[in-house]
């Protein structure tokens, strides 16, 4: 064979190969920083099954997806929320979706590295004496971009009642019932847009104590204190403790506030449905029952996420059909 032909093969061949990689269609999922490793080995695994489908994954508070959906109008095929409120009031609620599907849990813990001041004697009966530390620092996301936020806050108000700790919400914090950025003490707490986000920093050492979700602990290997389940917001058996507090994140407009109660931590997903979403309709589908299969149950189980075995379907659904 010619060398001229040799070329023209390996041309050839390249081109196919560049065109079936580019004939694969993207499936566009927005969800939960909490869910970003569960994800990405959902990702893979799908796409081993559904060769000509590709996942783009992009991870964000809760709250800051649901916006880009419903109030920047991008292209979206696939939502997961860590708190199914925020698909509600946020995409339901503004005719940007039809159902909502609750499919895991979680719980917040007080997470920390062995380099944390005070990790060597800090334990579940004492971490809000070390919070309030003037030398510890305490990090948060922001609780009107993302549920781990708010959660966080609601977290505080509940330990301040469980504990019987008189201000200790104000003396950690010292936020109004609303939060804005530059509300936080200077030098004693930091704030984040998404809990995920925090993680270098505690692992650089800019923070000592975060309060994350448990299954993000033990996703990246972090230590954390386990809360009592009358404060972590794990349990439905506390739910009554848990709505006696609550806290504000931003409304629709400027200066509106929708009040955040406390709430068991429940997961869902949806699918998009507006003018611009979905754009890969049958994709999106694929997804949300890999999912909802046994395999994307044990993908959950494997990175720290409670189950929801049957998952609870709520809204017109009949897209999935």
């Amino acid at each position: 064979m010619s060398a001229k032909r040799t070329l023209l093969f390996i041309v050839i061949f390249i081109f196919m190969l560049s065109s079936s990689a580019s004939a694969k269609k993207d499936i566009i999922v927005f969800h939960a920083g909490s869910l970003s490793v569960a994800f990405k080995k959902m990702a893979r695994e799908f796409e081993k099954l559904h060769k000509d489908y590709h996942i783009v994954l992009e991870a964000s508070g809760s709250r800051m997806a649901a916006r880009k959906i419903a109030d920047l109008h991008k292209p979206c095929d696939v939502m997961a929320s860590a708190d199914y409120t925020v698909i509600n009031n946020l995409l339901i609620d503004t005719n940007n979706a039809k159902f909502n599907i609750l499919f895991a849990k979680n719980e917040m813990a007080i997470v920390f590295t062995d380099k944390s001041r005070y990790a060597d004697i800090i334990n579940s009966k004492n971490w809000y004496k070390i919070l309030l530390k003037k030398d510890v620092v305490v990090g948060h996301s922001n609780p009107n971009d993302d549920p781990c936020g708010y959660r966080t806050m609601l977290v505080v108000k509940l330990a301040e009642k469980y504990y019987k700790i008189p201000g200790f919400f104000k003396k950690l914090f010292g936020y109004p019932d609303y939060y804005k950025t530059g509300f936080e003490k200077k030098g004693k707490v930091i704030v984040r847009p998404k809990e995920t986000d925090l993680i270098s920093l505690l692992q650089m050492h800019y923070i000592d104590y975060v309060f994350l979700y448990k299954s993000v602990a033990i996703q990246h290997h972090l230590r954390y204190i386990t809360l009592p389940e009358e404060i972590s917001l794990k349990s439905k058996r506390f739910e009554d403790f848990y709505r006696t507090v609550s806290f504000k994140v931003t409304g629709k407009k400027p200066n509106q506030f929708i009040s955040k109660k406390g709430a068991p931590i429940i997961y869902s997903l949806t699918i998009p449905e507006n003018s611009n979403s979905p754009q890969n309709r049958t994709g999106a589908v694929l997804f949300v029952k890999f999912i909802l299969s046994k395999e994307g149950e044990r993908i959950m189980k494997e990175y720290g996420q409670g189950i929801i075995n049957p998952p609870i379907l709520e809204g017109d659904a009949s897209i999935l059909k």
